[in-house]
């Protein structure tokens, strides 16, 4: 039984010129087995928040806590945060020339499991990853992201969450530009994921269209930095219907 648990964490972006608080105080515990949605408009900091668990150095922790079993997260590096079992599908994956898929995959597993998957098996594991994400196998060769379209890199993103089984997934606008045949599958593979290794799930999303794929036990609102309201799946379908207006203007949303 995995717990991410996050207490009143205060993030401050810092760029060339400034810096600027952007978590004013997150409280969220994420466990095992378990669906978050986060969902709030621009500019809210969800992404910050999946930033600040990943360890981008860009974003600087100013107070609170964060513990992965009871193991201080942000004590430490960003490569000991994915062997303790945290993982990040970005929402803008980054290009990597010169590194194959099939390199980086098996050398990402080797550092998480702690010692190299034998080659047959970890052949037949890719394929069959591969094949339920609807990804030809000549991609196995392709250097990691270079080329792809916004789908294939998802869908990349999905088949390393796969093959990497880690104990929170946090997912960073996963649906962002994916059309509705590659929402399923990518939809298909997250809930693979999760019923093949009971992991929890932290699915940080604008719109409601993926949870018809895949189904949160909880829903967050995130605004202004914070959560600033938590239920079930009735209040995603509260935002389809309203909006944010309700959560970010201090007025009721119009019915």
């Amino acid at each position: 039984m995995a717990t991410l648990d996050i207490r009143d964490l205060h993030v401050d972006v810092v760029t060339e010129t400034e810096s600027k608080e952007i978590l004013k105080g997150v409280d969220l515990t994420v466990s095992s087995g378990e669906t978050h949605a986060i969902m709030g408009p621009n500019g809210s900091g969800k992404s910050t928040l999946a930033y600040s668990l990943a360890g981008h150095p860009k974003y600087q922790v100013t107070s609170g806590s964060v513990t992965l079993d009871g193991e201080d997260v942000l004590a430490m590096s960003v490569d000991e945060r994915a062997r303790a079992g945290l993982f990040l599908a970005m929402q803008y994956p980054v290009e990597v020339p010169g590194v194959s898929m099939s390199n980086f995959l098996r050398t990402a597993a080797t550092a998480v499991r702690g010692e190299a998957p034998a080659i047959r098996t970890w052949v037949k594991e890719v394929k069959q990853a591969m094949k339920d994400l609807d990804i030809t196998e000549e991609f196995a060769d392709r250097s990691v992201n270079e080329g792809f379209s916004g789908g294939e890199k998802k869908r990349h993103e999905i088949l390393q969450l796969e093959l990497l089984k880690p104990k929170i997934a946090v997912l960073d606008e996963t649906d962002s530009g994916l059309d509705v045949d590659a929402l399923r599958v990518v939809s298909d593979g997250v809930n693979k994921y999760k019923a093949d290794s009971d992991g929890g799930v932290l699915l940080i999303t604008h719109y409601t269209r993926i949870l018809r794929y895949i189904h949160p036990d909880k829903v967050h609102v995130f605004a202004g930095g914070k959560i600033v309201e938590s239920g079930g799946p009735e209040l995603a379908e509260e935002l389809e219907n309203n909006g944010y207006l309700r959560f970010t203007s201090g007025k009721p949303a119009a019915v």
